[in-house]
């Protein structure tokens, strides 16, 4: 039954044939998904490289203080909110009100009254109070919210302070929140992550065309030669 298998094989010429046309489409299928494929070890190589913890900086974070309840007064304002949230800001408790037109605003949780929004001054002693490594501030600078940086990943106006070793932290322009804190490696990590994705603009898009195109290929190729493969083996035996 084997030799009759291989007498089979070996007197098919349209099988050949076949086999042949798969080897071609292997190879060239082959030579277009090296690349994304190189791009998809490299980079996910170098996201492992680091705990998660340490890329998001979780550990240049300061812990904020505590606020006492007591004593507290309701924010001055009209009209009605879809959050109210208490936090401290420099020692001091302040009311982060949203509005109905999702329109942000801060008042001083002692007082009621509101505190209007951010000044450079206060930003970068807003960043250097919420960032607890060595370094210092270097720079201070506003962006807008149509004009966000793409760190940022927030649609929000915000005060960006920079740090000796490269770290950024963003401070909301209307309420004072940190925003996000990106290092240097955070960065680098973020640009893996959007040549992995295959969308390396917004670094958002993980079920892009390209993804899938070069996924596709590299599956087809793969196939192929796994069809290649199981023919040898037949043959052979």
């Amino acid at each position: 039954m084997t030799g009759g298998n291989r007498a089979d094989v070996k007197r098919s010429p349209a099988i050949r044939r076949l086999m042949l046309r798969f080897a071609r489409w292997h190879i060239w299928l082959g030579w277009i998904a090296a690349l994304p494929l190189l791009l998809w070890l490299i980079s996910g190589l170098f996201m492992a490289a680091r705990p998660i913890e340490e890329v998001r900086g979780e550990a240049l974070r300061r812990t904020p203080a505590p606020i006492q309840a007591t004593g507290l007064v309701t924010p001055q304002m009209s009209g009605a909110v879809t959050r109210l949230a208490l936090i401290e800001e420099l020692g001091r408790p302040v009311w982060l009100v949203t509005g109905v037109d999702k329109a942000q605003a801060r008042f001083d949780a002692r007082t009621g009254l509101p505190l209007g929004p951010v000044t450079a001054i206060e930003a970068q002693k807003l960043a250097s109070a919420a960032f607890s490594g060595a370094s210092p501030p270097t720079a201070v600078r506003r962006f807008a919210a149509e004009a966000a940086p793409l760190d940022l990943r927030k649609p929000r106006p915000s005060w960006q302070a920079s740090f000796a070793d490269g770290t950024h932290l963003y401070i909301d322009a209307d309420t004072g929140e940190v925003l996000a804190l990106r290092t240097r490696f955070w960065r680098a990590y973020d640009l893996m992550w959007g040549l992995h994705i295959m969308d390396p603009r917004t670094r958002e898009d993980t079920s892009n065309v390209l993804l899938w195109l070069f996924g596709g290929i590299a599956l087809t190729s793969g196939l192929l030669g796994s069809v290649l493969l199981f023919r040898r083996r037949k043959a052979a035996r």
